[in-house]
């Protein structure tokens, strides 16, 4: 490592001469630098960012030398550890504790881990550290500097310090031991509780709204514990810990989300339902819908976010293979028929069915839909939501919807066998019938619909055909490695199928860009079984599912493990990740 001159200050000059001294950039770039820095033409930014904005890539390897590289550069230059904000992984309220915001904005620093021990800190400038011994003073605890990049700062410092003063501001004005639990306490001459209206309670719900759009979560978790409240978010189907809300400010949060959601805020002993339109910090529109239920220690609510630009998306980006597109289009553009989406809640079926429809909906087409709930309100269908509490239900809504002049029914599950049989026999009146249906693989659709009643005769003359489908986690762009292949694995993935074997597979690692998870994002993977004649006349014949799916197979159906092993040799996901979605084929 090459000797460090101690400096009082961070210098553009100096950054930009160890930059060339590494070999990154050329005396050409330093020295136009040089000669701007002369003029004060950088007086107010701070050295890295003027880096970052000159675009510059390395002389090897020709990456663009971005604020975070350059962060990451100046860190392993100096020995110290270079710290990618993941707001998912920091204490906000032990953290914020450790030192005032006005404290924090005058030194430009920013904790970011406390133990008994140790004062982890980050810092944009390593080389202004008269705070440090001060701060080590009055915590008694170790200071530990890490190198943060400096937007990250500018950004996460007024909002961790904003959010914190916001729940500490909320749970000194409410009382204690508002939580209407099975243990609950009464305090005598305890006063009032805290109003859902609150501005530090409207404060608090705002940034958990706008934390989960940048964190891609597809649903917001809020928990009733004994002592506190706990959020998370799913984000690619997995659970994360977001936040600790002290036990009086997690009801009135609840309240200020069920009132803006149009619920009934003093009903807690059974489940509601609600929805709320909003926008994300770019102002796009975001739908989320709620739901409420009664628990052991108070009221719990999820919060789904339906994003537009997740719900309706082209095919390409949904995961679909050629081969797969091309078998769709081919059920979508019959004029009658029934077609069934199947997988397990979470697996990507109102994302498909919403896509489908879209590419259907033209103006000469009559698309009509019946749901519980609407997921996602689009101007180009006409769409029903089911009202159980009028007997408003999905055999009820198909029977209004055949009255409609529809071209295109979607209804949201075919859940009893008199939705089944309504779904077969507005098919069977020349509709074409998009639904899903829960079943492990595309044939079980068949055993399926004959527990719910619909006659096999049916079944054959009605469905165009069944599409399974799961969602797997894809790997990170940014730090996906290559990787030996699981020989046993893999076969085991592909079974009989002759599947090329693929020359180059990939693993997860980790990196800040992904949470270190390895995986950033998700898609489909399917099993498209067309009722073709061969297949009808299986049925007839009084074939099973194992009948129908080895006649499917041969004329070319493909697994969803299959469909898997295509996206690993394509490097976008695992072999882990197909089984843990896949586990039984």
């Amino acid at each position: 490592m090459t000797t460090v001159p101690q400096l009082r200050k961070m210098d553009l000059t100096t950054l930009v001469g160890w930059l060339e001294a590494d070999g990154l950039v050329s005396r050409a770039d330093t020295e136009l630098v040089r000669g701007l820095v002369a003029k004060g033409s950088f007086a107010d930014k701070h050295p890295l960012v003027v880096m970052a904005e000159r675009k510059w890539r390395a002389i090897e390897g020709g990456r663009e030398l971005t604020l975070d590289r350059l962060t990451e550069w100046l860190a392993g230059r100096l020995e110290m550890r270079y710290l990618k904000i993941d707001p998912l992984k920091i204490d906000v309220p032990a953290v914020t504790a450790t030192m005032t915001h006005k404290y924090a904005r005058r030194y430009q620093v920013l904790p970011v881990a406390v133990t008994r021990d140790t004062l982890t800190v980050g810092v944009i400038d390593p080389f202004a550290r008269d705070w440090e011994a001060e701060v080590e003073r009055m915590q008694r605890r170790r200071i530990e500097r890490v190198l943060l990049n400096p937007e990250d700062l500018r950004r996460y410092l007024p909002e961790f310090y904003s959010m914190s003063r916001s729940v500490q501001r909320a749970e000194a004005e409410g009382r204690t031991g508002t939580i209407q639990s099975l243990e609950a306490l009464v305090e005598i001459g305890s006063k009032d509780e805290l109003d859902a209206n609150d501005a530090h309670v409207v404060s608090i719900v705002d940034w958990l709204l706008q934390y989960a759009y940048e964190q891609r979560a597809s649903d917001i978790h809020i928990e009733p514990r004994r002592e506190h409240g706990r959020v998370r978010f799913r984000i690619d189907g997995v659970m994360h810990d977001v936040y600790q809300l002290p036990a009086n400010v997690l009801t009135p949060v609840v309240s200020r989300i069920k009132s803006v959601g149009r619920m009934d805020v003093a009903e807690k002993r059974r489940p509601q339902d609600g929805r709320i339109k909003t926008r994300s910090r770019e102002g796009d529109e975001v739908e989320l819908r709620l739901s409420t239920m009664p628990t052991a220690f108070g009221e719990k609510l999820v919060m789904r976010i339906f994003d537009p630009e997740v719900l309706l998306k082209d095919f390409e980006a949904l995961g679909f293979s050629d081969q797969d597109r091309e078998v769709w289009d081919a059920m979508i553009e019959e004029p009658h028929g029934v077609i069934l989406v199947t997988g397990p809640t979470g697996s990507g079926k109102t994302t498909t069915l919403y896509s489908t429809l879209k590419a259907l909906a033209q103006p000469e087409v009559n698309v009509c839909t019946v749901e519980d709930p609407i997921e996602l309100l689009e101007p180009a269908f006409n769409q029903m939501q089911v009202h159980h509490a009028i007997g408003l239900d999905f055999a009820s809504g198909v029977r209004t919807l055949l009255r409609q002049d529809p071209d295109i029914i979607m209804v949201g599950e075919v859940r009893d066998g008199e939705t089944a049989n309504m779904a077969v026999q507005a098919a069977l009146t020349g509709h074409l019938v998009l639904s899903t249906l829960h079943t492990n693989d595309a044939p079980s659709t068949l055993e399926r619909l004959e527990d719910l009643g619909v006659a096999r005769f049916l079944i054959g003359n009605a469905l165009l055909g069944v599409m399974a489908q799961r969602l797997v986690r894809t790997l990170c762009p940014h730090c996906k490695a290559q990787a030996d292949l699981d020989e046993k694995g893999w076969a085991e993935l592909i079974g009989a199928v002759a599947v090329p074997t693929p020359s180059v597979v990939y693993h997860p690692i980790g990196c800040t860009e992904c949470r270190n998870t390895g995986y950033r994002g998700r898609l489909g993977i399917y099993e498209i079984l067309r009722f073709t004649p061969e297949v009808k006349r299986c049925i007839a014949d009084g074939g099973n599912a194992a009948d129908v799916r080895t006649i499917a197979v041969s004329q070319g159906m493909r697994r969803l493990r299959v469909s898997g092993a295509q996206h690993v040799a394509a490097g976008r996901t695992t072999i882990e990740e197909v089984f843990r979605v896949v586990p039984g084929d």
